[in-house]
């Protein structure tokens, strides 16, 4: 069983006090702990750790600081705020990690047969400029090569919990291959549908120097974009460059992923078109739209296809939403947490409003990502 508590409280003794509140009697099977402050609280996550050890019992916490924190069907953004959810994952088969303890080797098995590093729950500290490929290489150390999870946001220290407080680089919780887990990933945006067909638009790259993509299917580049806009946008460049992004696919996904950069320049007089990413020849992609719209659209599309993976009764969830989502993206506070509460049910639910999300192996941005267990 897992068990959720969250509180805005201006005294984090009252946040906790109230957590535990809603916790109590706290499950006899809960083993770990995930623990999602709102930066205003962050001075003080070593009492808040200390407090929720003595009083539950558990010894082994995860979890990181947010400008925002999510709860089931709830949004705390600007406020002093705490989320607390109790998992029941069995003894064994899941291992806190951080700079101070490593993961379990490649190979390793628990006692009872299962691969003790199978997926994992990674926090990180955005100020690591290695952070990417830190990312990148956790992933190799789980047989999964799926991590989930969010970089620390925070209006002042960034800070992270993995038995303990700490700061800098990843941290987290790896899995046995014993505990059942479905995530997927929303990127808030739709491809475009050009007027000319009902199908997407996916390009190639045939000319490109670092950022600046000189052609695409060999004609220029931003010839294919203002065709692909379709006459609103191409006659209202600045509203595109708010809302039309890059989509570069992932080749080689079997859900058909993408990372999503930002337009950066045009260039009228040669037909270029610049985005926040170094790119090179043969690369596939297509434009997207960024909105309201567009992200419940993709929202309920990534619930609908992980609701269909759904195998068991779940138990409960993570959410790591991007700082730029929540009611900026969706037009009201908690919109984007109803969303996923309509689908999901009351499923106890935490997290937090991320500098960067993670999934896969790859940092995102402008995402939503969302694991389920069962």
């Amino acid at each position: 069983m897992f068990r959720l508590g969250h509180a805005r409280a201006a005294h984090w003794r009252d946040a906790v006090d109230a957590c535990l509140g809603q916790l109590a009697p706290v499950p006899a099977a809960a083993t770990l702990g995930f623990v999602y402050l709102a930066d205003a609280l962050a001075p003080h996550a070593g009492e808040i750790l200390a407090r929720l050890e003595a009083d539950t019992g558990i010894g082994d916490w995860v979890g990181s600081v947010g400008v925002g924190v999510l709860a089931t069907g709830t949004e705390y953004l600007d406020e002093s705020a705490l989320v607390v959810l109790l998992a029941d994952f069995p003894v064994g088969e899941f291992q806190v990690f951080s700079g101070r303890r490593r993961p379990p080797a490649a190979g390793t098995r628990t006692a009872s047969g299962a691969s003790a590093a199978h997926f994992a729950v990674v926090h990180g500290d955005p100020h690591t400029e290695s952070i990417p490929q830190l990312v990148e290489d956790m992933a190799g150390k789980v047989e999964s090569g799926f991590l989930i999870g969010g970089l620390a946001s925070a209006r002042g220290e960034t800070i992270q919990i993995a038995n303990g407080v700490l700061s800098g680089g990843l941290s987290g919780v790896v899995l046995s291959s014993r505990v059942p887990v479905v995530t997927r990933l929303t990127q808030g945006c739709q491809p475009l549908v050009p007027a000319r067909g009902r199908a997407v638009a996916h390009h190639r790259i045939t000319e490109a120097e670092r950022n600046v993509i000189v052609t695409l299917d060999h004609r220029p580049a931003l010839d294919v974009l203002l065709e692909d806009l379709g006459a609103p946008f191409a006659r209202d460049l600045a509203r595109a460059a708010h809302q039309i992004f890059a989509g570069l696919p992932i080749e080689g996904s079997d859900t058909g992923d993408y990372v999503v950069r930002n337009l950066v320049g045009i260039d009228p007089k040669n037909r270029l078109v610049a985005i926040g990413a170094e790119v090179e020849a043969d690369m596939p992609l297509m434009f997207c739209r960024r909105d309201s719209e567009a992200a419940r659209a993709d929202l309920e599309r990534m619930l609908a296809e992980l609701s269909a993976e759904l195998v068991g009764t779940p138990k409960g969830a993570l959410y790591y939403s991007c700082l730029g989502r929540g009611e900026h993206m969706f037009g009201e506070r908690s919109a984007e947490l109803e969303i996923v509460r309509r689908r999901l049910g009351d499923l106890p639910l935490a997290g937090f409003f991320a500098n960067g999300e993670i999934s896969h192996d790859r940092l995102y941005g402008y995402t939503g990502v969302l694991a389920v267990f069962t």
